[in-house]
């Protein structure tokens, strides 16, 4: 596995650990002490340094901060196979974290596919949670909803491409990653927020051997592993904790409709949109986010 990763774009400098948990090994970057965790968990195709411009405010608020490498990116355990990246796996690891971490407050915050484990999360394990924060990713009723409509079926093509075997991979990693790349050109609307050797950091994970497949088979896992049927069998039970959904509002591949009906299933919600912010809105407008983020823990918590 790759291990250079990049100087982060200001003065902050992360510290890593390896944590044990769910059986596998977990690379964390860390901040912070005390026993209020804030559990961050990144998206599709980022890592831990996603996060960045997060996890030394959080800190300097009061809050120990974790973020991992999800399973089977960057320095954390790749399992073989398509069974590992079901949802249950994912939720495991969750749990498995939280144990390690073994804080009795906890804020868990998601971006992208980690927004997904965390919904889902904090319907499953609600007595786990004290708070929710989401950073457009939407909820699994809201994302079905939509899916009916051409609006956001148009932005989802995607999702469809990644079912089908190895292709993705051949596309994702030629040219030493450049439709990585493209990616972060593409949907970050700040792009002077997202570094060169950033996103040339993301390139080179993509490109280690196996890490696309893995990172490929969340979606994979989804829906043609069936984790999504699974989880709506099981139902959307209203989420009671405080959640925090952050959305912006040029987001390519999720449109603001996601967020209609949103009150349905989340009994006590706040919702911010920014309008000049894209998918990355945590690193489009980081400033924004972080504000917004601290001052609403301080708040909920407080209450």
């Amino acid at each position: 596995m790759n291990r250079n990763v990049p100087p982060l774009p200001h003065t902050v400098t992360l510290s890593y650990r390896q944590v044990s948990a769910n059986q596998l090994s977990f690379r964390v970057a860390m901040a912070g002490s005390g026993d209020r965790l804030v559990l961050c968990l990144h998206g599709f195709p980022e890592n831990a340094i996603s996060w960045r411009y997060q996890i030394e405010p959080l800190a300097q608020a009061g809050y120990r901060v974790w973020a991992p490498d999800l399973r089977g990116y960057g320095e954390t355990t790749r399992p073989l196979g398509l069974a590992p990246y079901s949802i249950e796996s994912l939720l495991h690891d969750v749990s498995g974290l939280l144990t390690a971490a073994g804080s009795s407050q906890t804020i868990l915050v998601g971006h992208d596919w980690g927004g997904i484990i965390a919904w889902h999360y904090a319907m499953r394990y609600p007595e786990r949670l004290n708070a929710l924060v989401i950073l457009n990713a939407p909820h699994p009723a809201c994302f079905e909803r939509e899916l009916r409509h051409w609006r956001q079926l148009r932005r989802s093509w995607y999702m469809a491409m990644f079912q089908i075997p190895r292709l993705p991979e051949a596309v994702l990693s030629m040219g030493e990653g450049y439709m990585v790349g493209k990616i972060f050109e593409r949907m970050a609307i700040h792009r002077e927020r997202m570094p060169d050797n950033v996103v040339r950091h993301y390139r080179q994970q993509a490109c280690v051997p196996g890490a696309l497949t893995a990172m490929l088979n969340y979606y994979r896992a989804a829906l043609r592993g069936g984790g999504a049927l699974r989880q709506r069998a099981l139902g959307y039970p209203t989420i009671e904790i405080p959640t925090l959904v952050v959305w912006g509002l040029q987001d390519h591949a999720l449109g603001p409709h996601n967020l209609d009906e949103l009150p349905c299933f989340v009994r006590n919600l706040t919702t911010v949109t920014i309008a000049d912010a894209g998918h990355f809105v945590h690193e489009d407008r980081p400033e924004q986010v972080t504000t917004q983020l601290v001052t609403w823990l301080q708040r909920i918590l407080r209450d």
